[in-house]
């Protein structure tokens, strides 16, 4: 079903199947949901493992999978439960960030972004890929799509 033409790059490859993905009809996003979700449950494993330095950051990391708009596997960490995760992970492209001591505004201190996700993503994108793309056409298969 998904044939990429340049298999150098994963985002071109993503991004197909993010395209095709949204042409799945409903009865067979039941059955892709589950399998999609073991195909990127390596990626959560290893950026839990990756932020096992804060005891905040691994427990608000969080997995779902989405058909309607943007397509995929997305992977977040809540701010509710770790406010401080965008900043470690370096959102922001800066390699450090600045904040207050124990709340004192006027003593600030500088700290290196210590990035979780993305080396996990980096790590695993192109077996998640494979296995995102395997599942794709094995369920497309056992229900008459060629």
């Amino acid at each position: 079903m998904a044939t990429f033409s340049d298999p150098q790059d994963p985002s071109a490859a993503l991004r197909l199947l993010s395209k095709q993905l949204q042409g799945i009809p409903k009865e067979l996003r039941q059955k892709l949901r589950p399998a999609l979700r073991a195909a990127a449950e390596p990626v959560v494993a290893d950026a839990r493992g990756r932020a096992s330095w804060s005891t905040r950051i691994p427990r608000a990391i969080s997995m779902s999978v989405r058909f309607s708009r943007d397509p995929g596997v997305i992977i977040r960490v809540r701010r509710s439960v770790a406010p401080h995760g965008r900043a470690y992970e370096g959102i922001t492209g800066a390699s450090h960030f600045v904040h207050p001591v124990h709340g004192h505004r006027d003593r600030e201190v500088a700290e290196e972004t210590k990035p979780y996700l993305e080396p996990a993503v980096r790590a695993a994108a192109d077996t998640v890929l494979a296995k995102g793309v395997a599942v794709v056409d094995e369920v497309a298969r056992e229900n008459g799509f060629r």
